[in-house]
């Protein structure tokens, strides 16, 4: 009776283990395949239209926020990728997610979407609202910052978002962030790359503070670093103040 027993104690535990095995299997693989958010030609859904959304604001793509992987959302994003030093295959891998601002997905498999995630692709669709924009307008901010006064005082990191929202003001400008941001050869660690590193938490604190009207430049519009070679053209500007190594200038 005891063996009896046993065996069938030990039937009942091997089939318990191996279900355990075979769930958990299960488990990591839709978080595996959640954690990759690749997106190509013929992707659908949701996080296509992040893409569409945040590379319009960008000034890459000029379609519509649709949710569809097409010829114009590939050749947006070919154009976005070059422009960031990656590849430019035109497809959405965490590289390029990263670039875009976002990172890449690490939500627990069976969890509901969030109340905010559901507000944020309606944003999306809708072309987003103006709090949305504001969030992506900052950390795009901050990372030109972080790429333009690394090394600097935190007011002069303060200033170099300043002068940036200064431009999007002025008429001699782009009138978007992104347009400023991107304009050709405006700044350099856009032109090299730079700005795509880590934002650290200085230069997001100065983005902040930038667009919430801080301005320590007075309306400088261009600010340069006079030990580094630059256009001679610079120097017709009018010198307003020095901050770190920095010049400000109208």
């Amino acid at each position: 009776m005891k063996t009896r027993f046993k065996q069938y104690f030990l039937h009942i535990t091997l089939v318990f283990l191996l279900s355990l095995g075979v769930f958990a299997s299960f488990l990591f693989g839709q978080n595996a395949l959640a954690q990759n958010k690749t997106l190509y030609w013929g992707s659908t859904g949701n996080d296509v239209n992040k893409v569409q959304y945040k590379l319009s604001q960008w000034g890459f793509y000029k379609g519509s926020v649709d949710g569809v992987f097409g010829a114009k959302t590939s050749q947006a994003v070919k154009s976005f990728q070059a422009r960031n030093g990656l590849s430019p295959d035109g497809v959405v891998g965490d590289n390029t997610w990263e670039r875009l601002g976002y990172s890449v997905r690490d939500d627990a498999w069976g969890s509901p979407p969030r109340q905010e995630d559901k507000a944020e692709v309606a944003q999306w669709s809708s072309r987003g609202n103006a709090q949305t924009r504001d969030r992506n307008g900052t950390y795009l901010l901050a990372k030109v910052i972080a790429g333009e006064a690394r090394g600097e005082p935190y007011l002069g990191k303060v200033a170099v978002g300043a002068v940036m929202l200064n431009r999007v003001q002025s008429s001699a400008f782009p009138n978007t962030l992104a347009g400023v941001v991107y304009q050709p050869l405006a700044f350099e660690s856009v032109s090299n790359g730079q700005y795509g590193r880590p934002v650290d938490q200085e230069s997001l604190k100065a983005a902040r503070q930038v667009m919430s009207g801080w301005d320590p430049t007075n309306g400088a519009l261009y600010f340069w670093n006079p030990a580094k070679r630059v256009s001679p053209w610079i120097w017709s500007r009018n010198i307003t103040m020095r901050i770190g190594k920095h010049v400000y200038g109208i």
